[in-house]
């Protein structure tokens, strides 16, 4: 089953970049493409894609205050932002606004592409600084020693790898292992930190 994605973005270059990129990924399929917030509150309603790719500095609305809206309306909608922006307000507004992730317009295309898997699956993709940002908002106390003290010198060195925003297939290339065991890594490594998504393993790592 093809992932459905929509794309709001007003950068005409940058929106034709997207699209080219989800034309070209077999298990995606591009459902529309707006350069505004007004028009994407009146068309993805009738699209109903499973995952939208939202820029933030949107012409007229804010690009979390139109994920909002449509975040009301239909909650099965996931919403991924990809913006320039790091500061703190755009990305906890974009998460209270009801965002599952929060990445930089200068992440890869593949970890992109894994990005919109992720979501779809009931994953937060971010991108580690951020998430390590969230962590510090929150101060909640670091229970994951005894989870990370679980993990094998080879799976430390994956969650390494994982945190500093490699896509799988450039941690195969690095640790000189197969695309097989990468995803063997990902079901041991989410399993024993008792996590659902790259975001939380990252942070789990990150905070141990």
């Amino acid at each position: 089953m093809q992932i459905k994605v929509a794309i709001v973005d007003d950068d005409e270059v940058i929106r034709s970049s997207l699209s080219a990129l989800i034309k070209r990924a077999k298990d995606f399929k591009l459902t529309g493409e707006f350069a505004n917030g007004e028009s994407a509150l009146k068309e993805i309603p009738k699209l109903l894609p499973d995952v939208v790719l939202m820029d933030i500095n949107l012409p007229g609305m804010k690009g979390y205050d139109c994920v909002r809206q449509l975040k009301a309306a239909h909650p099965a909608v996931q919403f991924l932002m990809l913006t320039v922006y790091e500061d703190s307000d755009s990305l906890f507004n974009s998460l209270r606004a009801g965002a599952s992730g929060y990445l930089l317009k200068r992440t890869a295309s593949a970890r992109l592409l894994e990005a919109i898997q992720d979501v779809f699956n009931g994953g937060s993709p971010m991108s580690p600084q951020l998430a390590r940002r969230v962590v510090q908002f929150f101060s909640q106390p670091a229970l994951e020693n005894a989870s990370i003290a679980k993990l094998t010198p080879a799976e430390r060195e994956f969650l390494d790898q994982l945190s500093k925003g490699y896509a799988y297939k450039e941690i195969a290339d690095r640790m000189g292992i197969s695309i097989d065991t990468v995803r063997s890594y990902v079901r041991t490594v989410y399993e024993k930190l008792h996590v659902h998504s790259r975001t939380e393993a990252v942070v789990k790592y990150l905070r141990g």
